[in-house]
């Protein structure tokens, strides 16, 4: 079968780009240690109260350095609105929402969740500059939607 040249080249293009795409996909997942957010498990939203972690939501301390932060979202606020950890911490959130669909964006990481009831979103990162990081509902969520905000505070120095 003969093919004109410029469909011919066109293949072989998009061949590479796609051969190219493929591989950055494969050194930020392997390389830079990047990964999606992704669902922890499931939750009755009308029981978040009642489980042992969201029950009690805040942070919990598994070893020096690693922590877990349980929040829960709702009525316009995330309990708790104020994490403290120590500069260099990895913390492991783990979120869920009562009522509606909510965000969890927090200034100057990579993190960037949606939260829907009845699911635990479950997002990872390593605070390794001292400051306060604050977060914010990216998704309107009613009327008081601009006064859902919190902070995590990292302390110490490097």
């Amino acid at each position: 079968m003969h093919m004109d040249k410029y469909e011919n080249g066109f293949l072989w293009l998009s061949g590479i780009m796609l051969g190219a795409f493929a591989i950055s996909v494969l050194i930020s997942v392997a390389g830079l240690n990047i990964h999606l957010p992704g669902e922890s498990g499931q939750i009755d939203p009308a029981a978040v109260d009642a489980d042992p972690d969201f029950g009690n939501p805040g942070l919990r301390q598994i070893r020096p350095g690693v922590y877990e932060a349980y929040l829960t979202l709702g009525d316009w606020q995330y309990s708790p609105a104020k994490i403290e950890i120590p500069v260099g911490s990895q913390v492991t959130f783990y979120l869920t929402s009562k009522d509606v669909i909510h965000g969890f964006k927090v200034f100057d990481t990579n993190i960037n969740v949606m939260v829907i009831p009845g699911q635990i979103s479950q997002v990872q990162h390593t605070f390794n500059q001292p400051g306060t990081y604050q977060f914010y509902c990216h998704e309107y969520c009613g009327a008081l939607h601009h006064t859902m905000t919190g902070q995590v505070v990292v302390t110490g120095a490097k």
